[in-house]
């Protein structure tokens, strides 16, 4: 019998390097955590430097540093909670992989910052609060500063929680609130806080009845025919089309208008020429795609995903032209009452400026966005790609429409009224819609398919009712952002004026 190889490691020492591999795998795990904190402070401090580059030997530079550095702190939080307004819905119909999401989403919201943002920055830095009611120009700066400051907490916080709050609601609560404290309810503009208020609350109604409108046309037109695959052949090319014409007219009205005068007639003209040019391009591609496809709604969801992919590029851009003067709208009051006439003067921000609120918002997109998305993905109603294409056409052309007038209004709020509007619109179709009806009986009759049991009356009633619920916990989350901005934007502004009082 041979001799057994005696074992030549140390026990003990064996225990002590697993313990070592077990601290490396931990610390890597809180790395991995932390490097999202890490890599937003450099671009805070990155901020702070394109900052002082810009305000050296000017009057107020430090303060316009320290407001730009908050500002990024803003764009941040604001890429990090609203992305899921704008990819959320290709995500979770499986339409796009998580990094294409991040990438177009990145690229689109820098694109509609830097082309068509001013409208809406120019309401948020000199249209809420009149400046000349807050007795100085300092006062009016350190309003702002506490704007920022308590939108930037705020959002910080419901991102943190998950809450599903509006980041359009947070600033402009945060001017209120710092304006109401500096020099009282006489320094807004209550004209233009009513016509925010309005379109907040319309537009969510807005976005509910073109998304439903959007999906009924699919569905009588595409869903429920006999061959669904010569429908979406004719009828896909057109909504692409639709798309497209639609976003290149408010491009050229809006991006290519600041630099040569483009009118309303040749805005359209331009939308119309391209929309025919992408309908020319999608017919044979939508026509490649469709060939080999069986005859079912399994089939109409590979043939929707080219549209739902333009349009959530298209929602990525026009949440870059709104939103990004959330962050950049108070800094450009700022810079604009930190200069040599000591008044915002509402003209377009700087371009250093912004550049922090669009890489801003990209940064905060790609260090936060996948958790949300995947949580926004696996929560909310399952989405087919028509469904979803429904909510980002509405939710992008509400917005759009919405930056061209200049209202801020919340994508969060356009996109849930979206989401709202396709599942209560779907509620009335499938009781009401006598096509579907037909469609579902010469179904049952060529496939002699078995019909399916009604369902209990009051198991659908408890259902509407939980969707309802859901509603309002939503909607008690967007009345509790006003105020609470409104109410730390003042505590802050309070301290401020005593520190430098």
């Amino acid at each position: 019998m041979g001799k057994t190889t005696p074992k030549l490691l140390k026990p003990t020492l064996d225990k002590d390097l697993g313990k070592v591999a077990h601290i490396e795998a931990a610390s890597q795990h809180v790395s991995r955590g932390l490097a999202p904190l890490g890599l937003g402070l450099i671009f805070v401090i990155l901020a702070t430097v394109v900052a002082a580059g810009a305000a050296a030997g000017r009057p107020g530079a430090a303060v316009v540093i320290a407001a730009a550095a908050l500002a990024a702190y803003m764009a941040m939080n604001i890429g990090a909670n609203d992305v899921t307004n704008n990819v959320g819905p290709a995500v979770g119909a499986r339409v796009m992989t998580m990094a294409t999401a991040l990438s177009l989403a990145v690229v689109f919201e820098i694109a509609g910052a830097m082309i068509a943002g001013n409208e809406v920055v120019s309401t948020i830095s000199s249209g809420i609060i009149a400046p000349s009611m807050t007795g100085s120009s300092d006062a009016f700066v350190w309003a702002m500063m506490a704007a920022l400051l308590s939108a930037g907490l705020w959002i910080n916080l419901a991102t943190w929680i998950n809450a599903p709050v509006s980041t359009t609601h947070a600033v402009v609560g945060g001017v209120l609130g710092a304006g109401v404290a500096a020099a009282g309810p006489t320094a807004l503009n209550w004209g233009i806080v009513s016509g925010i208020t309005a379109s907040w609350m319309l537009s969510p109604l807005i976005g509910g009845v073109i998304a439903a409108l959007v999906l009924a046309f699919i569905k009588e037109f595409v869903i429920y025919r006999e061959d669904k695959i010569e429908s979406a052949r004719r009828w896909v090319p057109i909504l692409i089309a639709v798309m497209v014409g639609a976003f290149l007219s408010y491009l050229a009205l809006k991006g290519l208008g600041q630099i040569i005068p483009i009118s309303m007639p040749m805005a359209l003209a331009i939308g119309l020429v391209s929309g025919l040019l992408s309908w020319a391009a999608a017919v044979p591609l939508i026509r490649r795609q469709s060939i080999g496809l069986e005859n079912r709604n399994q089939s109409l969801r590979k043939l929707f995903r080219l549209p739902l992919i333009f349009a959530a590029a298209l929602l990525s851009f026009a949440h870059g032209a709104n939103d990004v003067a959330n962050a950049i709208g108070p800094l450009t009051a700022i810079v604009d009452a930190t200069g040599t006439y000591g008044l915002p003067t509402g003209d377009a921000p700087h371009l250093w400026v912004v550049l922090i609120g669009a890489f801003g918002i990209s940064t905060g997109i790609l260090l936060y966005g996948p958790r949300l998305i995947r949580i926004v993905g696996e929560e909310i109603t399952k989405l087919n790609p028509m469904r979803a294409y429904s909510v980002s056409l509405s939710t992008a052309i509400t917005v759009l429409v919405a930056s061209a007038m200049g209202l801020p209004v919340s994508s969060t709020h356009i996109a849930v009224g979206a989401v709202f509007g396709v599942g209560f619109f779907r509620e009335w179709y499938t009781r009401n819609s006598t096509r579907r009806v037909e469609y579902m009986r010469a179904k049952a009759e060529r496939w002699e398919v078995e019909p399916k049991p009604e369902r209990n009356p009051e198991e659908l009633r408890r259902r509407y009712l939980v969707r309802r619920s859901h509603f309002m916990t939503i909607v008690a989350a967007w009345v509790i952002t006003v105020p609470f901005s409104a109410g730390l934007a003042a505590i802050i502004y309070w301290i401020m004026s005593q520190l430098v009082g």
